[in-house]
């Protein structure tokens, strides 16, 4: 059985959109090191694997986890989660963040985690669909001191509904941006993620945008503020976690929307990093139209290395989406959550 109002009330007050509904009896707040945040919504099943994965962890690190459950309402991925952390091989809380979206699901996990956790040193964030490698902690320790680094990402490895469809695997959607662990200048998923604690201190409380709740995003912003504030990135291609695709995702149409978002983001991101710049429009509209002329030639590279026209249509896709942004079109995937 878990503790309900005693060890709950002990913990500091959470703003009035986010509730704290329960702990493990197990969860030492003052003895956790690392803290993973698992954002969930509607997928009860696959969070229990999730936090299963977890569960199984080859570390001495002592970790405890933060379930942040997104949809208020029926609360489906809260009530299992509260059932599987009353096993004593996790330890942990759940909440809820009553305010839907992305960015306010990871707000509300890692406002807490501040909050509740005084000695933690790193975040680690994996999301509801996706299942941590037993060295996923150890690896991405060991990366981010071997790196020195702030932040380190590491690949979401795409398992497919469809056998069939594992041809999508290298499509820049579904493909890890860098083929080996090091230093890089830039990460864009929250996925998989290790946050230094200075980091979230630096950057917060309102970590991710709220203006990409819905598009997608936030964690494309939060990584790139993170480097304009000279954080320190790394890539660690050891701290795997594989991510369950459904088929609706290898449809054309999915693809091509997802490609062209991530256009939208690319420019909106700009427009922050250009802030305060009087130019700033006319600066980001016109590298959008550069990058969308040259997107034949780099289709026809793409083509010709890898054969798929798929693979070959992303970059006109991203430029044709960076345009689109400046032109006022913006496609919320996370708005009907049964559609992507």
């Amino acid at each position: 059985m878990l503790p309900s109002a005693p060890l709950i009330a002990d913990f500091p007050a959470p703003p009035d959109n986010i509730t704290i509904v329960g702990a493990s009896a197990n969860l030492r707040r003052e003895a956790i090191d690392i803290v993973i945040t698992v954002p969930t919504f509607r997928r009860p099943r696959q969070l229990i694997e999730t936090l299963d994965s977890l569960a199984a962890q080859k570390t001495a690190a002592r970790f405890g986890v933060i379930v942040m459950e997104n949809d208020a309402e029926g609360r489906k991925g809260a009530e299992a989660a509260l059932e599987r952390l009353g096993r004593d091989d996790l330890a942990g809380l759940v909440l809820v963040a009553h305010e839907r979206g992305n960015c306010s699901a990871y707000n509300a996990g890692w406002l807490t985690a501040l909050e509740v956790f005084p000695a933690f040193k790193r975040l680690l964030v994996i999301d509801d669909d996706e299942i941590a490698e037993p060295n996923w902690i150890a690896s991405h320790l060991e990366a981010a001191e071997r790196f020195n680094a702030d932040v380190v990402g590491g690949p979401q490895v795409p398992i497919f509904a469809n056998a069939s469809d594992a041809r999508w695997a290298q499509h820049p959607v579904f493909a890890p941006p860098y083929p080996a662990s090091g230093p890089v200048n830039a990460l864009y998923s929250s996925g998989n993620l290790n946050i230094a604690r200075p980091v979230l201190e630096a950057l917060g409380p309102t970590f991710l945008d709220l203006r990409f709740n819905f598009m997608g995003g936030g964690d494309s912003d939060f990584l790139s503020r993170a480097a304009a504030n000279g954080f320190r990135l790394a890539w660690c291609a050891e701290a795997r976690v594989t991510e369950a695709v459904p088929a609706r995702r290898t449809e054309f149409s999915w693809v091509r929307d997802r490609s062209l978002r991530n256009g939208v983001i690319s420019t909106w991101v700009e427009h922050k990093k250009r802030a305060g710049d009087p130019l700033r429009r006319v600066k980001v509209f016109a590298k959008s139209l550069a990058l969308l002329a040259a997107s034949p030639l780099r289709a026809a590279m793409r083509l010709a290395k890898t054969g798929s026209l798929a693979q070959a249509s992303y970059p006109v896709l991203v430029g044709l989406g960076r345009v689109m942004a400046d032109l006022g079109y913006a496609k919320e995937q996370y708005r009907n959550p049964e559609a992507n």
